[in-house]
Protein backbone atom coordinates (compact mmCIF):
# COMPACT_ATOMS: atom_id res chain seq x y z
CA UNK A 1 0.00 0.00 0.00
CA UNK A 2 1.42 3.13 -0.73
CA UNK A 3 1.71 6.70 0.69
CA UNK A 4 -1.17 8.18 -0.97
CA UNK A 5 -3.42 5.00 -0.48
CA UNK A 6 -2.66 4.30 3.77
CA UNK A 7 -3.34 8.32 3.43
CA UNK A 8 -6.93 8.17 2.09
CA UNK A 9 -7.95 4.83 3.38
CA UNK A 10 -7.28 6.23 6.90
CA UNK A 11 -7.67 10.37 6.77
CA UNK A 12 -4.02 10.86 7.75
CA UNK A 13 -2.11 13.25 6.00
CA UNK A 14 0.61 11.54 3.87
CA UNK A 15 3.44 14.16 5.45
CA UNK A 16 2.27 12.98 8.77
CA UNK A 17 2.59 9.66 7.85
CA UNK A 18 6.10 9.76 6.34
CA UNK A 19 7.05 11.83 9.48
CA UNK A 20 5.59 8.95 11.42
CA UNK A 21 7.68 6.18 8.66
CA UNK A 22 10.46 8.09 9.37
CA UNK A 23 10.55 8.54 13.16
CA UNK A 24 10.63 11.50 13.18
CA UNK A 25 7.39 12.22 14.97
CA UNK A 26 5.60 10.08 17.72
CA UNK A 27 2.37 9.16 16.75
CA UNK A 28 -0.74 9.90 19.11
CA UNK A 29 -3.27 7.24 20.22
CA UNK A 30 -5.58 8.80 17.92
CA UNK A 31 -3.56 8.10 14.64
CA UNK A 32 -2.64 5.16 15.64
CA UNK A 33 -6.47 3.92 15.42
CA UNK A 34 -6.81 5.91 12.06
CA UNK A 35 -3.47 4.30 11.05
CA UNK A 36 -5.19 0.35 11.89
CA UNK A 37 -8.55 1.40 10.50
CA UNK A 38 -6.72 2.61 7.23
CA UNK A 39 -4.63 -0.64 7.07
CA UNK A 40 -7.95 -3.08 8.17
CA UNK A 41 -6.55 -4.68 11.06
CA UNK A 42 -6.65 -4.42 14.85
CA UNK A 43 -4.12 -2.12 16.68
CA UNK A 44 -2.03 -4.54 18.44
CA UNK A 45 -1.37 -5.96 15.26
CA UNK A 46 0.17 -2.47 14.71
CA UNK A 47 2.68 -1.90 17.50
CA UNK A 48 3.31 -5.46 18.45
CA UNK A 49 4.79 -8.53 17.65
CA UNK A 50 2.95 -11.59 15.99
CA UNK A 51 2.01 -14.11 17.87
CA UNK A 52 4.61 -17.42 18.27
CA UNK A 53 3.65 -21.02 19.39
CA UNK A 54 0.11 -22.17 21.27
CA UNK A 55 0.90 -20.07 24.59
CA UNK A 56 1.27 -16.47 24.63
CA UNK A 57 2.19 -14.00 27.77
CA UNK A 58 1.91 -10.88 28.48
CA UNK A 59 4.14 -8.87 31.60
CA UNK A 60 3.13 -6.23 32.57
CA UNK A 61 6.54 -4.75 32.32
CA UNK A 62 6.18 -5.34 28.67
CA UNK A 63 3.23 -3.79 27.54
CA UNK A 64 3.20 -0.79 25.47
CA UNK A 65 0.98 1.96 26.68
CA UNK A 66 -0.29 3.91 24.59
CA UNK A 67 -0.72 7.60 26.01
CA UNK A 68 -2.41 10.88 25.13
CA UNK A 69 -0.53 13.69 24.18
CA UNK A 70 -1.71 15.26 27.09
CA UNK A 71 -0.86 12.13 29.45
CA UNK A 72 -4.73 12.10 30.72
CA UNK A 73 -5.99 8.93 28.62
CA UNK A 74 -3.24 5.56 28.51
CA UNK A 75 -4.83 2.40 27.15
CA UNK A 76 -2.22 -0.80 28.46
CA UNK A 77 -2.66 -3.99 26.23
CA UNK A 78 -4.32 -7.19 28.47
CA UNK A 79 -3.31 -9.74 26.02
CA UNK A 80 -0.34 -10.27 24.31
CA UNK A 81 -0.32 -8.86 20.61
CA UNK A 82 -1.70 -10.87 17.77
CA UNK A 83 -3.23 -13.20 20.48
CA UNK A 84 -6.69 -12.59 18.48
CA UNK A 85 -7.39 -11.66 15.22
CA UNK A 86 -10.81 -10.72 16.10
CA UNK A 87 -10.54 -9.85 19.80
CA UNK A 88 -8.14 -6.73 21.60
CA UNK A 89 -8.05 -6.47 25.64
CA UNK A 90 -7.38 -3.31 27.28
CA UNK A 91 -6.85 -1.88 30.26
CA UNK A 92 -7.50 2.12 29.82
CA UNK A 93 -6.50 5.17 32.48
CA UNK A 94 -8.31 8.41 32.12
CA UNK A 95 -7.08 11.49 34.97
CA UNK A 96 -10.31 12.77 36.83
CA UNK A 97 -12.45 15.20 34.74
CA UNK A 98 -10.63 14.14 31.51
CA UNK A 99 -12.07 12.59 28.42
CA UNK A 100 -10.88 10.96 25.53
CA UNK A 101 -12.03 11.06 22.09
CA UNK A 102 -11.86 8.32 19.70
CA UNK A 103 -12.60 8.24 15.85
CA UNK A 104 -14.46 5.29 14.59
CA UNK A 105 -13.25 2.20 13.88
CA UNK A 106 -13.83 -0.39 10.86
CA UNK A 107 -16.73 -1.14 10.11
CA UNK A 108 -18.84 -3.97 11.99
CA UNK A 109 -15.94 -3.29 15.10
CA UNK A 110 -17.69 -3.42 18.48
CA UNK A 111 -16.75 -2.63 21.78
CA UNK A 112 -17.34 -3.41 25.58
CA UNK A 113 -16.29 -0.93 28.41
CA UNK A 114 -16.39 -2.55 31.86
CA UNK A 115 -16.30 -0.26 34.57
CA UNK A 116 -13.64 -1.46 37.40
CA UNK A 117 -13.17 1.62 39.32
CA UNK A 118 -14.79 5.38 39.30
CA UNK A 119 -16.85 6.92 36.75
CA UNK A 120 -17.33 6.33 33.03
CA UNK A 121 -19.53 9.22 31.15
CA UNK A 122 -19.74 7.24 27.55
CA UNK A 123 -20.38 9.49 24.82
CA UNK A 124 -21.40 7.62 21.34
CA UNK A 125 -22.65 9.90 18.69
CA UNK A 126 -25.52 11.86 20.56
CA UNK A 127 -26.25 9.09 22.87
CA UNK A 128 -24.65 9.59 26.27
CA UNK A 129 -24.49 6.79 29.47
CA UNK A 130 -23.18 7.40 32.90
CA UNK A 131 -21.85 4.34 34.56
CA UNK A 132 -20.24 2.98 38.17
CA UNK A 133 -18.35 0.29 39.01
CA UNK A 134 -19.16 -3.18 37.75
CA UNK A 135 -21.65 -1.53 35.38
CA UNK A 136 -20.98 -2.22 31.49
CA UNK A 137 -21.51 -0.77 28.53
CA UNK A 138 -21.19 -2.39 24.66
CA UNK A 139 -22.05 -0.70 21.12
CA UNK A 140 -20.75 -0.09 17.59
CA UNK A 141 -17.49 1.01 17.36
CA UNK A 142 -17.92 2.62 14.15
CA UNK A 143 -18.76 5.64 15.14
CA UNK A 144 -17.10 8.64 17.62
CA UNK A 145 -16.83 7.71 20.78
CA UNK A 146 -15.84 9.53 23.64
CA UNK A 147 -14.81 8.55 27.59
CA UNK A 148 -14.94 10.63 29.76
CA UNK A 149 -14.58 10.27 33.28
CA UNK A 150 -16.65 13.00 35.49
CA UNK A 151 -15.19 12.04 38.54
CA UNK A 152 -12.76 13.51 40.92
CA UNK A 153 -10.19 10.36 40.56
CA UNK A 154 -9.18 8.43 38.41
CA UNK A 155 -11.18 6.00 36.56
CA UNK A 156 -10.07 2.44 35.20
CA UNK A 157 -11.80 0.65 32.19
CA UNK A 158 -11.50 -2.73 30.78
CA UNK A 159 -11.84 -2.38 27.14
CA UNK A 160 -12.86 -5.08 24.55
CA UNK A 161 -12.70 -4.31 21.08
CA UNK A 162 -14.51 -6.99 18.81
CA UNK A 163 -13.41 -6.95 15.17
CA UNK A 164 -15.61 -8.06 12.26
CA UNK A 165 -13.76 -10.25 9.94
Amino acid sequence: MSLDDLAKASGVSRAALSQIETCKTNPTVGLLWKIAVGLGIPIAELIGAARTGSISVLRRGDSQVLRSTDGRFESRPLAPAGVSPLVELYELRVRARSSHRSEPHAPGTYEIVVVLNGLLRMRVDEEVHDLGPGDSISFAADRVHVYENPGGAEARYHNIIIYER
